[in-house]
């Protein structure tokens, strides 16, 4: 399955459930880690706690196991690593403090190194 199509199913399943402001980033030029990175939303650490064992059942339905889950012991950020796709799953709070959107926005393409004169 590619990537994007791994994603697409993943987000559905977050849908479903009700998952909210699902924002998708693709990091394929910024990392080898993986190619998407998705962030949502949960109401409750029992809303995340669903959303995480809704996108552990549509990993498996497309084939694919989770290579990790992580965060599973207070719900308040659940960090599922699918491969392809990383699924940020959080609390409102918690992603308001460590806002990964502007954090991965603001990673520059290419270092530049800059050479300083004394």
């Amino acid at each position: 399955m590619k990537a994007v199509e791994l994603r697409d199913q993943l987000i559905g399943a977050l849908e479903d459930l009700k998952g909210q402001n699902i924002v998708s980033i693709d990091v394929a030029d910024l990392t080898t880690i993986t190619d998407f990175m998705v962030i949502v939303s949960g109401r409750s650490n029992r809303h995340v706690k669903a959303l995480v064992d809704e996108v552990i059942e549509a990993a498996h339905e497309c084939g694919e196991q989770p290579l990790g889950v992580e965060g599973r012991e207070t719900n308040e950020w659940v960090l599922l690593d699918v491969g392809d796709v990383v699924v940020h799953i959080m609390q409102k709070d918690a992603r308001t403090f460590y806002d990964l959107e502007r954090f991965w926005s603001n990673i520059p393409l290419e270092s530049q190194e800059t050479e300083t004169t004394v």
